[in-house]
């Protein structure tokens, strides 16, 4: 990401009114984690982050955007911090559980992946490339390829669910979602 990045997203996090509701993915299955320590990847106004932080995680917020991550400030057990995710490196062996939603950048998948600890539970869910989404990010980069997260991921993690289905965005369009929730083998 870039400084124009930076910007754009400051500028957007000012103008809406971000959800704040948890995704369901994550409301869903956090319980397959077996420690308290989470990672929420670009974690925008922190909708994940602060249910995790009220369920008992200790979550590491991150972000490219410092009014988003300004706004994760002083709530216990959410330790928030503005990086740019092209360079930054995930810690290794580090986390329990490790959250990507909306954000999609495919040279994070192998440090996801070497972030968990053993058993620990990977969730991802972003959007799929179909020529019927109402609405969805432009730049193709942005967008999985139908079956792309369990190709990935089904030889380095037990797939617990993997899905592609249709729904709605928090505008109200039709577009169609790709996730995985997938745990590490003990080494």
């Amino acid at each position: 990401m870039s400084n124009s990045d930076r910007t754009r997203w400051n500028k957007k996090y000012k103008s809406i009114s971000a959800p704040s509701k948890p995704l369901d993915i994550v409301v869903d299955n956090i319980h397959l984690a077996k420690g308290n320590r989470a990672l929420d990847i670009a974690c925008g106004m922190g909708r994940n982050s602060k249910y995790l932080a009220s369920q008992g995680f200790e979550v590491d917020a991150i972000d490219i955007s410092s009014v988003a991550i300004e706004n994760l400030h002083n709530i216990a057990n959410i330790h928030p911090q503005e990086v740019d995710l092209d360079s930054y490196s995930l810690p290794k062996d580090k986390y329990d559980l490790i959250i990507s939603t909306y954000y999609l950048n495919r040279d994070l998948f192998p440090q996801m992946i070497d972030a968990l600890r053993d058993e620990g539970v990977l969730i991802f869910e972003t959007f799929v490339a179909h020529i019927d989404n109402q609405k969805a990010p432009s730049n193709p980069l942005f967008l999985l390829k139908q079956g792309e997260l369990e190709e990935y991921f089904a030889s380095r993690l037990n797939i617990i669910k993997s899905d592609e289905f249709w729904s709605e965005d928090h505008m109200g369009n039709r577009v169609m979602k790709g996730c995985i929730v997938a745990r590490k083998d003990r080494k």
